[in-house]
């Protein structure tokens, strides 16, 4: 729960939650849709809704693990996008708001014509729509106003409607002719196949709930729960209905019905039953269209969020705490929809339809995220339930199988519509999207298996002319240590912000700044062919920030730009570098990067515990050019022979190498015996590209240690300068 319109509050409960999967199911489906499918499959049309019912919650099963495992609103567009990336994300999420947009104004249709139909004076399709849109605009209300208040209002339509629709089916039950269910399927199996793709439709409801998993109080328990009960409950409710219509009714008679609930009716209920059925189509077509109100302008709420359409979107209300953007946009475009119905009744009808090819599109694209979730296992991604085996890997498998099977057996027409708004996602990534989203999915990570341990290397970027040098040095570094875990860097930028606030949007130059910087880093690093992450972070200390991203990534290393200044500003390395060189609890590489060649690194080892690991990064630096790195040493010549002092200083790097676990064909040797050694180091330093020299120790107090050799070096050596402290 949020005040500060960042986040959606958590208000629905179960009751709420299995209301508005079930108002949306148990919608103007269950009143037009029955005609229809007993013209197509017969008495079978039971068969039919059992069947969609089944691959229904194959999608409820897969979506349930995935909701508890990221309980935020977007529901399939948000798990697609975060599994497969943008581009699937585009499509899902263009596919389920228009979808569902098409679904709410058809529903909106439906009430304008059940008012009308009943009273004479009310006649014309102005009528019709001009009360869709009346209805509409109250929708909007409620739904502007609060989800809490939305979900009283669906819970009372849905309470009544089923009331209705249980009674129809209990009285219907004792009229049954079984005469009229003989012979039971006339169209054989292909009719009742066919008819599944046609009655899909009906079951798109438990998808709302995902929708609003960020609104759902006690997600881990209540979402499983809501999601696959109210399918369950739906689809014997449907299978009911249509043995109780047919066996009432010849099913003949039945598809020629536009009324056909309040035909058979009518039969057992005489006219008080006939009311009843009418009024419960109308809220029926008011309890599906608030639902679909709801839930798309969710899904549009989340594609702003994640960068798929602009984050205007994303943001709340900061009284009302709902999407009060995404809900006027969603009835904009919904009103424009229904408008259309005033001259084309059928194509409103049709859209409809085509909405659950793109809800079919989204749940085999869940399926397949669900497996690429168990793959890759993200860092965060706990759900609390979570398919056991052999459910899993059996019902993704089998729902994306069914889900193509029902998708082939839709009208051509249907799939065609479809396919357009699947094409359309697909231009608005590659026009809008690409580039904008910085976030990649993980399928990556799912197609190389069962994760293994990574050694992992953090580099800070903000600054774009050394991004690139730093990348290859973290590459460099990475690889070198593959047999210590997978290579894997983490890029992160830091936007220091006095006080961050999820209602505080970023200046746009710095935004775009940002997202440059780590576009860039992906595009280095697709170049190296490494695996990289990227962090885009907000934060009032940069340094602070920084220790926060070590932490949660587990560093193995990392590397540090740095302007090669000393002792400015009370710091010696800066501000941000000071808190890192200081407190991070692994090594730490402080680079000056003065050229982009690596070149031959030479390393200046003495003894102590940094020795080993400056020679260690020296080699790991080297291989950015593929040279043999020198380890250097310098003795003072002060005491004893030369050859002594030589002798020490080789017996210094042997040590240091040995405990890099180094072979010695893997480094030259230098020994240096001067009288001035700081001015031999420079000398001898300034015969190679970079530099590697360790910093004193790591700090007791606040101040940061590093020698005079070490001041010299920086000062006067030309090439590169990393400054390294071990963990």
């Amino acid at each position: 729960m949020s005040a500060d319109g960042g986040e959606l509050e958590r208000t629905l409960g179960f009751v709420e939650a299995m209301t508005l999967g079930g108002g949306t199911m148990i919608g103007a489906g269950i009143f037009i849709l029955p005609g229809i499918a007993a013209e197509s499959a017969g008495p079978a049309s039971a068969i039919s809704y059992a069947i969609a019912g089944f691959v229904a919650l194959l999608a409820a099963l897969s979506l349930s693990e995935l909701a508890t495992g990221m309980p935020i609103a977007g529901g399939s567009y948000h798990y697609v996008n975060r599994a497969l990336g943008g581009l699937f994300g585009a499509v899902v999420g263009w596919g389920m708001w228009t979808g569902l947009m098409f679904a709410s104004a058809f529903y909106m249709i439906g009430f304008g014509q059940y008012l009308v139909e009943p009273i004479p004076f009310l006649d014309g399709r102005g009528f019709v729509v001009g009360l869709g849109l009346v209805g509409l605009v109250l929708l909007l209300g409620v739904n502007y106003y609060g989800t809490e208040e939305s979900s009283a209002f669906q819970n009372v339509t849905i309470g009544t409607e089923t009331a209705i629709i249980l009674v129809f089916v209990a009285v219907g039950l004792f009229f049954i002719d079984t005469g009229n269910l003989e012979p039971f399927a006339p169209f054989g199996a292909g009719g009742i196949v066919a008819t599944t793709g046609i009655v899909f439709i009906s079951f798109l409801g438990f998808e709302i709930i995902a929708t609003v998993a960020g609104e759902i109080k006690n997600p881990s328990r209540i979402i499983p729960l809501s999601m696959i009960l109210s399918v369950v409950l739906v689809t014997i409710l449907y299978v009911l209905v249509m043995l109780v219509s047919t066996g009432v009714i010849p099913f003949e008679s039945l598809g020629d019905s536009p009324i056909p609930v309040s035909d058979v009716a009518i039969v057992y209920l005489g006219p008080a039953g006939v009311v009843a059925i009418v009024f419960a189509a109308i809220i029926a077509a008011i309890s599906s269209s608030n639902s679909s109100i709801l839930a798309a302008s969710r899904v549009i709420y989340a594609m702003g969020r994640d960068g798929v359409v602009t984050d205007w979107f994303n943001v709340s209300h900061p009284r009302y705490y709902t999407p009060h953007r995404a809900i006027a946009a969603t009835g904009g475009v919904t009103a424009l929809l229904i408008l259309v119905g005033l001259e084309v009744e059928t194509i409103i009808a049709l859209l409809a339809e085509a909405a659950s090819f793109s809800f079919l599109v989204a749940y085999s694209l869940v399926h397949v995220s669900l497996v690429v979730f168990r793959r890759a296992d993200p860092d965060g991604y706990d759900p609390s339930f979570a398919l056991p085996r052999p459910l899993y890997p059996a019902v993704p498998i089998l729902g994306v199988v069914l889900s193509l099977v029902v998708v082939s057996q839709m009208a051509t027409v249907v799939v065609v519509i479809g396919s357009a708004i699947v094409g359309f996602g697909v231009l608005w990534y590659a026009a809008y999207t690409r580039g904008r989203v910085v976030s990649e999915g993980l399928l990556r990570e799912a197609i190389r298996g069962e994760p293994t341990e990574p050694f992992r290397v953090v580099v800070p970027v903000a600054n774009p002319a050394t991004q690139h040098g730093l990348l290859r040095l973290a590459a460099a570094s990475a690889t070198a240590n593959a047999d210590r875990g997978t290579p894997e860097l983490v890029a992160v930028n830091v936007t220091p912000v006095a006080h961050p606030s999820p209602l505080q949007n970023l200046e746009a130059d710095r935004a775009d700044h940002q997202r440059d910087l780590l576009e860039n880093a992906h595009d280095i690093a697709a170049g190296m062919n490494v695996t990289l992450r990227t962090r885009a972070v907000v934060a009032p200390d940069v340094g602070e920030a920084l220790l926060e991203v070590l932490e949660e990534e587990a560093a193995d290393e990392v590397i540090l730009g740095w302007d090669g200044t000393l002792e400015h500003d009370g710091h010696v390395f800066g501000s941000a570098v000071d808190t890192v060189v200081r407190e991070a609890r692994c090594d730490v590489s402080l680079v000056d990067l003065r050229d982009e060649t690596v070149g031959t690194p030479v390393a200046l080892v003495a003894p102590g515990p940094n020795g080993p690991v400056v020679a260690h990064q020296a080699v790991e630096f080297a291989a950015v050019d593929g040279t043999v790195p020198t380890l250097l040493n310098v003795q003072s010549s002060g005491a004893g022979s030369d050859s002594d002092a030589e002798t020490r200083g080789r017996a210094v790097v042997t040590d240091a190498a040995e405990a890099a676990g180094l072979d010695p064909d893997e480094y030259d040797t230098q020994v240096v015996v001067a009288d001035d050694v700081g001015q031999a180091v420079v000398e001898a330093t300034g015969e190679y590209d970079t530099v590697c020299v360790g910093l004193s120790g790591r700090p007791e107090g606040s101040r940061i240690p590093f020698g005079t050799v070490t001041e010299r070096v920086v000062g006067d050596v030309l090439g590169n300068v990393a400054l390294i402290r071990g963990s």
